[in-house]
């Protein structure tokens, strides 16, 4: 018997790459950060692959060593490297590695020759989102390092990317700019001599709206778990996420009690409370107190009160639930439940950070579909 768990269909991730694949003829990274958004970094990879993608992305260098001990031997590109890292342990291991300033170039430089073999390198330029990146004024300099470095058998430069501050937003200005932005910065670094095979800008909004950007390479985030990067559109995308817990107690209550830390709810009459063991060490965001919906004996409610540590309270008036029913916070909807759209609205975020929060905590993750 189980008393809270998140559930992952991976033939759904599945299908959410065979959808984004067929929109594109660009080779498709598939996004595995942040323990795959969520959902399982590992389980999640194999299932992206096996649906057609190629490429795996993380952000750390400890995330992609790890894919490369589970046996994955497929590309894969680490992007986010502090300094004093032991980068030759990835060079070691095949793994890819985003420089943006001469000092990270230099010490992918030394890693290829502690691991005796030249590091693979993608290049990052910053077209407008001002985060990772060289800027247009730092990109030349940039370029002809790792030109050098590649003449010299140093590193090898297998892409040339960058980032969209504003594709989830199709139409928004700054698109059109960042796209522009990126050719130039390509054309500099090809007059220098780098012809990589790779150049990729688009995120999972581009990969749907835009596929003048595609290039050779798309990299697919929040869209493989199933979830929309364009509010309001849906793009035949399948939820992979559902998570769900059961009640542990329900009780009588009357008129005029306050309910959780501080009384913020208070009973209008005599009612039923339900009490669902799951809270804000399990991914429930506080700021879903009196707000976040969750599905309860066929009917949406929202949580009564604020949101505990392990523990939320429902206020079912007088429908009859009893301890060991099903309360599902978000699924993919096909059943009435809430969504993590539902939630991200409900909380004023997005529905990245919804099921990303479920990822490292102590509810099991349990997984569905082919080959789960």
């Amino acid at each position: 018997m189980w008393q809270a768990e998140v559930r992952v269909d991976l033939d759904a991730v599945r299908e959410n790459v065979t959808r984004l694949r067929a929109g594109t003829s660009a080779e498709l990274m598939a996004v595995v950060k942040g323990d795959g958004y969520g959902h399982g970094m590992l389980p999640v990879a194999r299932a992206a692959l096996d649906a057609g993608a190629t490429y795996l992305g993380v952000c750390t260098l400890d995330e992609a060593l790890t894919l490369r001990r589970a046996g994955l031997t497929v590309p894969v590109l680490a992007w986010l490297l502090a300094p004093g890292l032991p980068l030759h342990e990835g060079v070691a291991a095949d793994v890819e590695l985003s420089a943006a300033s001469l000092d990270q170039l230099r010490e992918m430089v030394e890693a290829g020759r502690r691991a005796g073999r030249p590091a693979r390198v993608h290049l990052k330029l910053d077209t407008g989102l001002s985060r990772g990146g060289a800027t247009a004024a730092d990109w030349p300099a940039l370029a002809e390092a790792a030109a050098k470095a590649q003449a010299d058998g140093e590193i090898e430069v297998v892409g040339l990317w960058s980032h969209f501050a504003y594709a989830d937003a199709p139409g928004h200005p700054t698109i059109d700019k960042q796209v522009v932005a990126f050719r130039e910065g390509v054309a500099v670094a090809e007059r220098l001599g780098i012809t990589p095979r790779y150049r990729h800008i688009a995120n999972s909004a581009a990969i749907l709206t835009r596929p003048d950007a595609h290039f050779d390479l798309v990299r697919a985030g929040i869209a493989m778990y199933g979830l929309s990067p364009v509010p309001g559109e849906r793009y035949g995308l399948r939820p992979a996420m559902t998570a769900r817990a059961r009640v542990i107690l329900s009780k009588r209550v009357p008129a005029g009690e306050g309910v959780s830390y501080g009384h913020t709810y208070i009973t209008e009459r005599e009612t039923t409370l339900a009490v669902v063991p799951l809270g804000y060490a399990d991914g429930v965001p506080r700021h879903a107190s009196n707000a976040g919906p969750i599905e309860l004996g066929g009917r949406v409610r929202r949580i009564a009160g604020r949101v505990c540590m392990d523990q939320v309270v429902l206020d079912c008036g007088d429908d009859p639930v009893v301890a060991g029913d099903v309360a599902t916070l978000f699924g993919a909807g096909e059943h009435g439940e809430p969504t993590a759209d539902d939630w991200a609205e409900a909380v004023g975020t997005i529905n990245y950070e919804i099921v990303t929060r479920f990822g490292s905590t102590r509810v099991p993750r349990i997984y569905d579909g082919a080959r789960a």
